[in-house]
């Protein structure tokens, strides 16, 4: 029997593998078809930017008038050998992969302009471009090499990966108002934050989970609770206390843990007051999550 479950499992590991090869393909697929749309239909006819590295290549080919197709590939190249050295080969493969099939279809691909409206230019053309880069980085890759280099950046300083990435786009809107116009860099402030968002949105989905640790003196009952009035799966650890309001104190007790969508979170404070008013209540966020009974089971 232990032989045929190995033969079973080693059997459903490569198609695992496949299927994973699968869907990254078709996200960044569908992460370079946005991206080419944002860049081809709104930014490129506009002389509009975005931030990071598709922001600096706009920035550059506006300013030297070399192919944006080869200047894509050109700066975000050093990201992709940080990324190798960083992260793994796989992914600097297949960010590679990406950039190039992005600056193919910028050269290749023509498409019209859609409108002229500036405002619409900025929100849409972040709106697709960000789309982009988000399905990519679903995909295992980036399309957009900053952040490959701000990882890098905060292992050797003190700086952040956002403290970073906010350094580097002030420094590139600074020099896009005095070489292109404060209008363009101003518009290209409201593209970056629309793609901004928009990434947020396709990496962290519509609903944003959040973690609930719970200390309480009634954790049996809170857990109960947690169970038959919200649907929700509890994982319950053993601790011993140290120091708190009643001084050091080394009994032993359980602490909860349990994700929840932000909606649900005052239905869960509530829930934990019935039962003690006096519980401590730890929330952090939490960006993505993966099996577990994250869906509420059906209430009975």
């Amino acid at each position: 029997m232990i032989f045929d479950a190995l033969i079973r499992k080693s059997g459903r590991i490569p198609q695992l593998v496949y299927t994973r090869h699968i869907k990254d393909f078709i996200l960044i697929s569908i992460g370079v078809v946005m991206a080419s749309i944002g860049l081809k239909e709104f930014l490129l006819p506009n002389n509009f930017l975005d931030g990071g590295a598709m922001g600096l290549s706009l920035l550059t080919e506006i300013i030297t008038g070399v192919e944006l197709s080869v200047l894509i590939v050109l700066i975000n190249l050093p990201f992709i050998i940080i990324g190798a050295k960083q992260i793994s080969m796989e992914f600097a493969v297949k960010s590679a992969l990406a950039i190039l099939a992005l600056s193919l279809l910028v050269h290749f691909i023509s498409l019209p302009a859609i409108t002229s409206d500036k405002l619409l230019i900025s929100v849409f053309g972040g709106f697709f471009l960000g789309a982009g880069i988000g399905f990519a980085i679903r995909g295992g890759a980036v399309i957009d090499g900053t952040e490959v280099l701000a990882i890098y950046v905060s292992k050797k300083t003190s700086l952040s990966v956002g403290d970073f990435i906010s350094v580097f786009n002030v420094i590139l809107f600074s020099f896009s108002a005095l070489l292109v116009s404060v209008e363009t860099a101003m518009y290209s402030m409201l593209t970056y934050f629309a793609a901004s968002k928009t990434v947020d949105f396709i990496i962290n989905g519509i609903e944003e989970y959040i973690g609930v640790t719970i200390v309480s003196r009634n954790a049996t009952d809170v857990k109960q609770a947690i169970i038959d009035n919200l649907g929700r799966g509890v994982t319950v650890y053993n601790s011993e206390s140290g120091y708190g309001k009643t001084g050091v104190n080394f009994n032993e007790n359980k602490i909860l843990f349990c994700v929840v969508t932000r909606l649900e979170v005052t239905r869960l404070l509530l829930e934990i007051d019935k039962i003690d008013e006096e519980a401590f209540v730890v929330q952090h966020s939490i960006k993505d999550t993966k099996g577990g009974m994250i869906k509420k089971r059906p209430l009975h």
